[in-house]
């Protein structure tokens, strides 16, 4: 019989954890004001809230213990939002990276710029394919660009890391036009002139305004800086002829960048280069290119900050059993005494409980609030799938936030479940003995 019992305490605890992280907010509150009813209406109800209410005036008299199950729940929710909002950042700066009415094509297979080349007469057949945009001269709005590594210092550390160096063409700025130049000008054509991204200047050393650079044994020097509001400010930009010609790339280019009539043509645009048998070339929107980027790394920061969080949690939930435990002790004449009088189990288990989980929340809402203090739009740089540098700035959003209390409840949940437990099944005599 009591195995029986502890199989379903078991099956319980784990339902309840389960509906915790998964339910969706709405139905969490609605299953609060459920209980806030049966608190107000009900005898067994009302006899909860008095004992709940006596539970947290004595918090106070308690706080070195109450303190170790709000900061370690505190510590986990932290953690665990702080993570998550890295992967949102670098998610959020990729995914608002480019349009669906401009495509990006490369050599079939490529999953990469850095890993596709095309040469000079197919770049000639991309842009004069049906459903690219012309612009005012009747000329294709276009980039033929050529996307190599440049090595730069790192302001934070001093160290090289790779950054993207993007050859490209003079219909860059059309086909661009989110790209605004913020301080100096545009590099000229036929120059080693170089525009750098906002993100690249504020990771990498020496970008400044008139500053010079040696890549690949030539110098440049920097002449502008652009602010794009997405992943191309982590790049430096220059003449696609030139960044060529430095890196001894002869005529070819990594990919071809167009824009389109309008985002419906993208169908035609890609079945026309299907159609040409000269070409063997894949064609994805440049929106879609740049969301694919993000989801690998996204998805390994989510189990990486979930398995951190897991054991993290499962030290807060001892953290809480030992204090709900001793909450039990130095109460147990209380709690025995409100029983004999003629309070029922049930109110017991569920005072205890609301007393962890209040602990819980308010340990939660602390963690989420410190990671939003100290993470939110902090900026940082991760490898990108070009293998270099991608500046983004960590992303607290409300669901994180909302996600990281669901957490701090599960953690309540189990380890307020087995204190309250033991506090209604404790014999009545044995209790009022104790203490």
């Amino acid at each position: 019989m009591k195995f029986l019992v502890n199989l379903v305490v078991c099956i319980g605890v784990v339902l309840g954890v389960v509906a915790l992280t998964v339910l969706p907010w709405i139905a969490l509150l609605a299953l609060a004001l459920v209980l806030a009813l049966w608190m107000a209406f009900t005898r067994r109800g009302q006899q909860t809230w008095s004992v709940t209410k006596v539970g947290i005036a004595t918090i106070p008299q308690r706080f070195g213990s109450a303190s170790v199950v709000v900061i370690g729940i505190a510590g986990v929710v932290g953690v665990l939002v702080a993570l998550l909002a890295m992967g949102a950042g670098f998610k959020a700066t990729l995914q608002q990276t480019g349009t669906d009415d401009t495509v990006v094509v490369m050599r079939a297979g490529a999953n990469a710029e850095s890993n596709s080349v095309l040469m000079h007469d197919t770049v000639v057949q991309i842009e004069q394919t049906t459903g690219v945009l012309k612009n005012a001269q009747g000329q294709p709005i276009a980039s033929a660009e050529l996307v190599v590594i440049a090595s730069l210092a790192k302001k934070s550390s001093g160290l090289d890391a790779n950054a993207t160096f993007r050859g490209v063409g003079p219909g860059v700025w059309d086909l661009r036009p989110n790209v605004k130049i913020i301080a100096g000008r545009k590099f000229k054509p036929g120059l080693r002139e170089l525009d750098v991204g906002k993100g690249a200047f504020d990771q990498f050393s020496n970008l400044s305004l008139g500053s010079t650079l040696t890549l690949n044994n030539q110098t440049w020097t920097v002449v502008g800086q652009f602010d794009s509001g997405d992943a191309y400010n982590s790049e430096l930009w220059g003449d696609a002829d030139i960044v060529a010609s430095t890196y001894r790339r002869g005529d070819s280019v990594t990919d071809v960048t167009v824009k389109l009539t309008s985002a419906d043509a993208f169908d035609v645009f890609k079945a026309a280069l299907v159609a040409n048998p000269q070409l063997k070339v894949d064609a994805k929107t440049t929106h879609a290119y740049f969301s694919a980027q993000s989801e690998g790394l996204d998805k390994l920061i989510r189990i990486i900050g979930t398995t951190i969080a897991a054991i993290m949690a499962i030290g807060a939930i001892f953290g809480a059993l030992n204090t709900m435990y001793a909450a039990i002790a130095v109460r147990a004449r209380e709690i025995a005494t409100l029983r004999a009088i003629g309070f029922r189990g049930l109110p017991v288990v569920v005072s205890v409980m609301l007393e962890t989980m209040l602990l819980a929340l308010l340990g939660g809402v602390l963690g989420a609030a410190i990671a939003w203090l100290l993470f939110d739009n902090y900026t940082v740089s991760t490898l990108g799938q070009n293998f270099s540098q991608v500046v983004f700035a960590f992303k607290v959003t409300p669901e994180l936030a909302l996600s990281g209390l669901k957490w701090a409840l599960a953690i309540g949940l189990i380890g307020g479940l087995f204190p309250a437990l033991r506090a209604a099944r404790i014999p009545v005599t044995t209790a009022l003995r104790e203490l």
